[in-house]
Formats: C-alpha cells, sequence, structure tokens
C-alpha cells in the first residue's frame, strides 16, 4: 500500500474501526522511525504517507467530534 488510504474510505468507518486504524498507523510509523534510525528503512516516502494518515484520522475524528460530519450509522435489516 504505497498511496495511503483516501479519506472518504476513513469517513465511512465507525469510531472504534477509526481508533483500531490509528492505533495500528501509529505502531507502523514506530517500526518505520526504528528502521530509519538503523538504516534499515528502504522506503523513505512510507514514512510521509503514514504520518499523513495519522493526521486524516484526527482530522475525521475532531469533524465528528465538533459536528461537521457524522458517524455512518449501521442499517439492519429485518
Amino acid at each position: 500500500m504505497a498511496a495511503g488510504v483516501k479519506p472518504s474510505e476513513l469517513r465511512e468507518l465507525s469510531e472504534e474501526e477509526l481508533v483500531a486504524k490509528l492505533r495500528e498507523a501509529k505502531a507502523e510509523l514506530f517500526n518505520l522511525r526504528v528502521q530509519a534510525a538503523t538504516g534499515q528503512l528502504d522506503n523513505n516516502r512510507r514514512l510521509q504517507v503514514i504520518r499523513r494518515e495519522i493526521a486524516r484520522i484526527y482530522t475525521i475524528m475532531r469533524e465528528r467530534e465538533l459536528g461537521l460530519s457524522a458517524a455512518p450509522t449501521e442499517v439492519t435489516a429485518s
């Protein structure tokens, strides 16, 4: 995944899924920073992509907090 996640895809996720995605991105960023520090990092661009993904997630979470956008509602078929 070289291009990161699109904001439209993130907006479709629930709050819990966003938090899980944020944890994954932060863990990957940590691993990439360790690789960069030890000289093992092959793709320097990936650091920037992950940082932007984290920023997008925080932005969407803040939009929901301010009421600028709503979390998707689950529809149950009966």
